[in-house]
Order: C-alpha cells, then structure tokens, then sequence
C-alpha cells in the first residue's frame, strides 16, 4: 500500500515557523510541487499559503481551503500545528484532518504534543483505516529552512520506510524510528528539548553572573566553546543574547520550549524517575512566559531576560 505514495500528491497542513520552511524544503528538492506530483497545502490563515506560492511560482502547489480537502487529495500529508489546542482542533474539526482519512490515506504529525495525544490521533486515523507515523522534529527555523532537522518517528514502519528517502531526507539530516508504538518519538523529543531548555538556562545563569562581575560577555562566550562543555547552542545564541540590545528574534518561541519542558516534567512524575534540574528550569521559563516582559513569542533565548529580572 504504502510503495504507492511516490506516485500521489503531497499534503502539507501548518506554515508557520516551522511547516513553512518544510514545506518549502519539499518544493525545493522536487519532492513535491512537480507537475506530476503537486503539493497541497492548508493554513489557518490562508495568506501564508499564498506566500509560499509566491516564494515558487513555477511549483505546482495546490491551495485548498480545508485540512479535510489536503487529507482526502494526498497519498501523505504532513502536518505541524504550533500547539496542542491547534493541533487537536484541525484534527478534530468537521473539516479537518481526521475527516480527509480513508483507507490508505498516511498521516505524518511533526508536532511536539503529549503521548496521548499523539496516541489518539493514531487510533483514530487507524480506525479509518489510514496510516499514521508520529514524527516531532528536533530543530527550530534554521534547521527547518535548510533540511537539517531530526525527526523522531514512531508507529508505521512501512510507512517511515516508504518517506525516509522521499520526504524525510529533505527536511532533515537524520530521521530515527524509535518503535512501532505511538508514543516513543515523542517521548524522545521531550528529553531532548527538556535537556535543551536546561542547558539554555544553565547558560544565561552563566553569563548574567559574568556580567554582573565585570567579565566580557563575548569573550565569555567564546571561553564556553573552547571548553568541556562547548555546545552548538552556546554560540549561536550566547553571541545574540550578549549584544548590547540583546536579539531574540524568534526560532523556537520560548511559550513552546516552555510548554515541551513542562510535558518532561509530568512524564518524569509519571515515570518516576528524579528530574529535579529540568524542573528548576522550568519554572524559570514559566515565569517568563507569564512575565509582564512580553517574552512569550520570543525566541527562547528570551530566558535570560527573565534571570536578568528575577536578580533585581
């Protein structure tokens, strides 16, 4: 069922920081968006649809005005909505993603949402006897616009095995099945972006206590990449946040890594196991999400603003 696919259109639902620069990516490589295979895409506000056409006049991409009709039209859509709410109300609309399922039909969601939600999505596209793959990303816009993000899969093998080098290898630099059960990518995307927030927090701690002291910022930065404990993160946001108007343009809003490090909190209570430094840490993001300083739909690097603050 599944070796079909490369031989249908592509669907593409959410086109916003993320989908945007992905589905560009499938345009771009020519895995969808040809005038045998065109890509159908769907936003909840229909100008970013528009401007992706304008971005590839000479694509063939399909602008339609339901997630249903994306569902119904593709062999496998992808889908990335920014949030949980989004996320469960595209799919659950009159008009959505689960209304567009029927047999055959793939469903690949790369957002980071819970397990159960993740695992009730698959019931319910299974159950209409569609395909369903949970694929969240690690990466934010950068990786997203230039195909190296990483995907962490889990249900379909035979569907993963059939978009691994037709869809997957363009958005990403590496794609991983963790498992036949819904569930385990997610969970794998939650350690890691709960390791992520840490270290980010860990970090700004560090460099608002340099520059309390009187240390360079920059030049502290460039001792943390010499070091044991150099990290790609460190440099790429340790040089915006030590500016003199520090810049915090977003590429993973800080109400989203907020959101991923409080769902590793509960899987960690769930689990039992001791995750006492990611909590810490979250309840540092909580505060500048909730923060008067308007850090929300910031980058997540924002987060200095607010130890910056709370050392007042």
């Amino acid at each position: 069922m599944t070796s079909s696919y490369k031989t249908q259109p592509v669907g593409f639902l959410g086109l916003g920081i993320m989908g945007n620069g992905m589905a560009a990516r499938l345009v771009s490589e020519s895995v969808a968006g040809t005038a045998d295979r065109p890509l159908y895409v769907w936003n909840r506000s229909a100008e970013k649809c528009d401007a992706l056409k304008a971005k590839f006049p000479d694509a063939n991409i399909v602008k339609v005005g339901t997630a249903k009709e994306v569902v119904a039209s593709c062999g496998v859509t992808y889908s990335m909505l920014s949030t949980p709410e989004a996320a469960a109300a595209v799919f659950n609309a009159s008009e959505g993603t689960l209304a567009g399922v029927s047999d055959g039909k793939a469903i690949v969601d790369c957002a980071t949402l819970a397990e159960a939600d993740h695992q009730g999505m698959s019931e319910a596209v299974n159950g209409k006897g569609g395909i369903y793959l949970e694929a969240p990303v690690s990466g934010s816009k950068g990786p997203a616009e230039n195909g190296s993000l990483i995907f962490l899969c889990g249900g379909s093998k035979d569907l993963f095995d059939s978009i691994e080098n037709d869809g997957l290898n363009v958005m990403g630099k590496a794609s991983h099945f963790l498992g036949a059960e819904v569930g385990v990518g997610t969970q794998a995307k939650l350690v890691v972006n709960s390791v992520m927030g840490t270290m980010l927090s860990a970090f700004s701690e560090g460099i608002a206590l340099s520059q309390a002291l009187g240390l360079d910022g920059s030049k502290m930065v460039e001792v943390f990449g010499q070091g044991a404990c150099a990290a790609p993160m460190f440099g790429l946001k340790g040089n915006k946040i030590v500016k003199e108007v520090a810049d915090h343009a977003t590429n993973f809003p800080l109400k989203h890594a907020h959101k991923d490090m409080l769902l590793a909190k509960d899987l960690a209570a769930k689990t039992g196991v001791e995750y006492k430094t990611n909590n810490m840490a979250e309840s540092i993001f909580k505060r500048a999400r909730e923060s008067d300083l308007q850090l929300a739909d910031l980058d997540f690097s924002a987060v200095f603003e607010q130890i910056h603050e709370d050392s007042k």
